[in-house]
């Protein structure tokens, strides 16, 4: 199946490449050299899209380690894509999770990710990160939980900033963190400038402080662009979508 599996991963990144328009890329300069950790709001299926297609220099994503599992694939796409959906048609999502099972491990195992699990796997999600850090590699993250924050992003897990402190300690180097704001009704990535990790502070500061930052950053990307209809991470109906000001704002 390896060489089957990689040969169905091909078509369908080529496919996806000649459908999905390439989005111009601003703030590229902001970019370290060599290892960093770029973390972006999720915009549905949109951000792993451009993580994986147009984020410059060698990278890898961190995707739900669920989903290059053929078992573990039905119930967390369900739960985690389309369990809100309207009552009346979730058993049309309930076989499409199911559906999507091998397509999902093929794309998934075959493409440039890391598996984030948090159960007794988590710390091959950790060791896998180290590794490709030291590789020079970037780290591309969608920290956004199904819990409100603003407007444009949910609320991040903090638990990544933790990467820092074990590279820290494997290299001595302060590992810098990037925010990126995908912006699929615009065509644009932007990337803001990094925020470096501290040694000197305890990583439980660290984490509320680098989350809040990177947080704040999207924020301020999205709002310093066009006004725009934002992409949520939540998968709700498309007439629900936010703007990027808010309309007391529009009328100032």
């Amino acid at each position: 199946m390896g060489r089957a599996s990689r040969f169905l991963f091909r078509i369908i990144r080529k496919s996806v490449a000649l459908v999905y328009p390439r989005p111009n890329l601003e703030g590229t300069e902001n970019l370290p050299k060599g290892a960093c950790v770029i973390v972006g709001n999720h915009a549905q299926i949109h951000g792993p899209i451009v993580a994986e297609l147009y984020v410059p220099g060698p990278h890898y994503t961190w995707c739900a380690g669920e989903m290059m599992h053929l078992k573990e694939v039905p119930g967390y796409a369900y739960r985690d894509f389309w369990s809100q959906k309207p009552a009346s048609v979730r058993w049309l999502f309930w076989i499409a999770s199911r559906l999507i099972a091998p397509v999902s491990v093929c794309v998934f195992t075959n493409a440039s990710c890391i598996g984030v699990y948090r159960d007794r796997r988590a710390h091959t999600t950790f060791r896998e990160t180290l590794e490709r850090l030291g590789e020079g590699n970037r780290i591309v993250i969608f920290p956004e939980e199904d819990a409100p924050c603003n407007h444009i992003v949910s609320q991040f897990q903090n638990g990544f900033v933790n990467v820092a402190r074990m590279h820290y300690r494997r290299t001595g180097q302060a590992l810098q963190f990037v925010p990126m704001y995908t912006a699929p009704k615009l065509r644009k990535v932007v990337f803001g400038q990094p925020v470096a990790y501290d040694p000197t502070r305890p990583i439980e500061e660290e984490r509320e402080r680098i989350t809040s930052a990177m947080a704040e950053a999207i924020t301020a990307l999205a709002m310093a662009l066009p006004e725009h209809t934002v992409v949520p991470y939540r998968n709700i109906p498309k007439r629900d979508y936010p703007r990027s000001r808010p309309k007391e704002e529009e009328n100032a």
